[in-house]
């Protein structure tokens, strides 16, 4: 890599980390910490992913959806699932439309609320299948088709869903195919005292806070082209390979695998868990302001990755043993072979660092 190269790089990785600087900023005065939630949230929209977040109610799920949207000058559109939502009241419907002047009917496609910038698909499990399938197209493709017809979906697009994961009767638990599409699943907690007590503060005044936008639609596409353009050294992309391929019960796994994943897992999570892997960890790199990754960088993604794309059995329901505790072991117990920092750098930037 040249030396104007590296200053284009540099360059560039100063802009997402000011931009990241600013957006958490504005965040900051409407949502009282949560850091690592905010952080998950971002890496997923700069690595133009969907986010899964679980949590119980009153966390402050749909403000901060809603506060990043708005920080990022985006179209915003909340979803409020429920047991008798249909495909069409989120993708959209053909409605019959006469010409008043020649008296010609014809079929016009009226969008639904799905076409937006960020999506909050509230309580996404409280919907039949049916509809669930229906986001899983737009997800996936970034399209709905009515009536054979397809129509793209604006772009940047997003969908941030949120499950509650104490009520389970009345739902529809999401299968893995569709929970596969989520890039990350991120666990909301409760706040601690000192965050509480602030936000019975600031509920209480109630002062409208407005937010101003630090960013638009193509910046957003122009800092997802640089992470993904961020170079990854190939023991760190095998690292991540050797913890993605310890989860697969019963398949030869890349070196020693926690005895563990043997006893208390099911099925294990599928190539696209390593896709996303490897991405998160090229944000934290850049978000971090570094211009390469590292198997730490890899090592701090790979719960909110993998642990809604690895399978519990009867042993761990028994033990009480869960997802986290699983990718808490291999993340500790899976050795990181390969090249020193230094050596990293050579093998990425060649001799001209």
């Amino acid at each position: 890599m040249s030396e104007a190269e590296i200053a284009r790089g540099e360059e560039a990785i100063a802009f997402v980390r000011e931009t990241h600087d600013k957006l958490r900023t504005e965040i900051g005065r409407v949502i009282v910490g949560q850091d690592d939630v905010v952080e998950e949230v971002l890496t997923t929209i700069f690595c133009r992913g969907h986010a899964l977040l679980v949590g119980v109610p009153g966390l402050a799920k749909t403000l901060l959806i809603s506060t990043i949207a708005r920080a990022m000058h985006l179209d915003f559109s909340r979803i409020q699932f429920t047991p008798d939502l249909m495909p069409s009241d989120i993708t959209g419907t053909e409605v019959i439309e006469e010409d008043r002047t020649t008296g010609h009917r014809q079929l016009r496609f009226v969008p639904g609320p799905i076409f937006a910038n960020v999506i909050l698909a509230d309580e996404i499990n409280r919907t039949p299948p049916k509809t669930q399938a229906a986001l899983l197209e737009s997800m996936q493709e970034r399209q709905v088709t009515a009536n054979g017809q397809r129509h793209e979906l604006p772009s940047p697009f997003f969908v941030l869903a949120t499950q509650n994961p104490l009520e389970q009767e009345g739902t529809y638990p999401l299968p893995e195919a569709q929970l596969d599409r989520f890039m990350l699943q991120i666990k909301i907690k409760y706040p601690s005292a000192e965050e509480e007590l602030e936000v019975m503060r600031r509920s209480a005044v109630k002062d409208e806070v407005t937010i101003n936008p630090v960013i638009d639609g193509p910046q957003i596409i122009r800092i997802q082209s640089i992470i993904r353009h961020v170079p990854v050294a190939d023991h760190v992309s095998r690292y991540a390979l050797r913890l993605v391929r310890a989860t697969r019960v019963g398949e030869p796994a890349e070196g020693p695998r926690p005895s563990m994943v043997e006893d208390y897992l099911a099925w294990g999570a599928g190539p696209r868990a390593s896709e996303a892997l490897i991405l998160s960890a090229k944000a934290r790199a850049v978000l971090s302001g570094s211009m390469h990754v590292t198997p730490e960088h890899v090592k701090g993604a790979a719960m909110s990755v993998l642990r809604h794309r690895i399978l519990t059995n009867f042993n761990a329901e028994a033990d009480q043993v869960s997802t986290d505790d699983v990718i808490r072991t291999l993340v500790e117990e899976i050795p990181v072979e390969g090249a020193s920092d230094s050596a990293q750098l050579d093998e990425v930037f060649g001799s001209s660092r």
